[in-house]
Order: structure tokens, then C-alpha cells, then sequence
């Protein structure tokens, strides 16, 4: 792994936590597509990046994390779910997980499918804002979003789905979702580092840093860009890509 690899993985990872395509998943086929072996700093490597992308919600949000302290109750019951299955699974999920490729074109394909039938069901029945959202559909949302742990399920789009299941609209969902990201992020990362950083060389943190600043970069962009795009459009077309996307990663690499 050489800078430029880095970088591409960074905005790869700049582009995709937010939309509702999976990151991760995307991250590994991008790894597999540029030769790069699932050593174990790769695999942090792919963790750790996406704190650049969280940094880009901190500053994007920062006016609504700083005067509405009842969001972040809303935020941190909602993360509950992620952190215990996180914690619980993270040797799974990291040895496992992150090596399957069969995993993320499952995942992908079947994510395609839910996330179609429920942005076309349930698109007109939205009947709370963020502000609004009661603690106990807050928690549900994050039940949701544990599922995420299955790379190629989607951290964002399993959000956003149960953002639309318990009465968010589809601009709400969304900015929810980059909401939960931040502290699920946040503690991914930094747990992750805690149990690998010691063992980085400076090279390694050099990626590291080439790969968290393009991720930052490039999410800014697309956080303005998805937000604009959903005042009029729905999750249709993220839908169809990750079929299409699934299925043609599982011939060209798989089959």
C-alpha cells in the first residue's frame, strides 16, 4: 500500500460513508480492484479513515450539536445498540467479516432490494422531524443501524431505512444518520487504534493521515451535495447501484 492508494481509499471513503452504499464495502472491493493484500493495518486502515469523514459532520452540524443538548441524548441512545453488538463482536467482525467478499456482494444486493421497497413505502408517511423524534424510535433506529456491523449492509443506508420506519422523512433520516455517525465513529476508531496503533509503524501513520484528509475533503462535498439532491429526490437510484454494483462485483471477482 503506497500513498496513492491511500488517497483513492480515502475518497473512496469520502464519497460513500454518507450515501447509502455502504462504505466499507465499498472500501474492500476498492482495496481487492487496487491488489491490496487484508493485512491487519488495512483493515484499521479502513476503520480509522472514516473519523475524516465523521469530522466533516462536526463541522457541517456544529450549530445544531451546540445549541440543541437534546439531540445528543437522542444521538447517544440511539448509538447503544451499535456499541454493544461493536464491542462485543469486534474480533468477529474484523477477522471475519472484513475478509468475506461473497459478504459485501450479498449485502449490497439485498440492502438494494430493502432499501428500494422501503423509500417507495414509506416516502409520504413521515410524522416526526429530529427535534420531534421520541427517544424509544431513536433507540429502534439504532437497532437498525447495528445491523451495519455485516460489511456491505450499509452503516448510512441502515439508518436512513430505520429513520423512514419510525417517521422520519428522507432529509431527516439522512441528517440523522450523519448524526449517529459521530459518535459511532468515533469510538470505532478510537477502539480500533487502542487495540492496533501501537503496532503502526511511521509509514503506516503517514496513510493513515494521506487517507484522513481526503476522506474529509471529499465528504464535505458530498454532504452539501446528498442533502441538496434529497430536498426533491428519493433513495431509488442508490438502490438500483447497489444491485447493479453487487452483481457485477460478484462476477468480476467471485465467480
Amino acid at each position: 500500500m503506497d500513498l496513492l492508494d491511500s488517497i483513492i481509499l480515502g475518497i473512496v471513503e469520502g464519497l460513500t460513508e454518507f450515501l447509502p452504499i455502504s462504505s466499507t464495502g465499498h472500501l474492500i472491493l476498492t482495496a481487492k480492484i487496487l491488489g491490496l493484500k487484508q493485512t491487519e493495518f488495512l483493515k484499521s486502515f479502513e476503520i480509522a479513515i472514516q473519523f475524516g469523514a465523521i469530522l466533516a459532520v462536526l463541522i457541517t452540524e456544529r450549530e445544531r450539536l451546540i445549541k440543541d443538548r437534546d439531540i445528543w441524548r437522542k444521538i447517544m441512545v440511539a448509538f447503544i445498540p451499535t456499541g454493544v453488538i461493536g464491542f462485543s463482536l469486534y474480533k468477529v467482525i474484523k477477522g471475519v467479516f472484513l475478509e468475506s467478499y461473497l459478504t459485501v456482494v450479498v449485502s449490497l444486493i439485498i440492502g438494494g432490494f430493502v432499501l428500494i421497497a422501503i423509500d417507495l413505502l414509506f416516502k409520504d408517511r413521515d410524522k416526526h422531524t429530529i427535534e420531534s423524534l421520541p427517544l424509544h424510535k431513536a433507540f429502534f433506529i439504532g437497532v437498525c443501524q447495528s445491523i451495519a456491523v455485516v460489511p456491505g449492509v450499509s452503516r448510512s443506508g441502515a439508518t436512513i431505512v430505520g429513520g423512514l420506519l419510525f417517521g422520519l422523512n428522507r432529509k431527516d433520516a439522512a441528517e440523522f444518520s450523519f448524526l449517529l455517525a459521530v459518535p459511532t465513529m468515533f469510538m470505532a476508531t478510537s477502539y480500533d487504534l487502542l487495540k492496533s496503533g501501537s503496532n503502526f509503524t511511521y509509514e503506516n501513520w503517514t496513510l493513515l493521515g494521506a487517507g484522513f484528509i481526503s476522506a474529509f475533503i471529499v465528504a464535505m462535498v458530498t454532504i452539501k451535495i446528498f442533502l441538496g439532491y434529497l430536498k426533491n429526490h428519493g433513495f431509488l437510484p442508490f438502490g438500483i447501484y447497489r444491485i447493479v454494483a453487487g452483481i457485477v462485483y460478484y462476477f468480476v471477482f467471485i465467480s
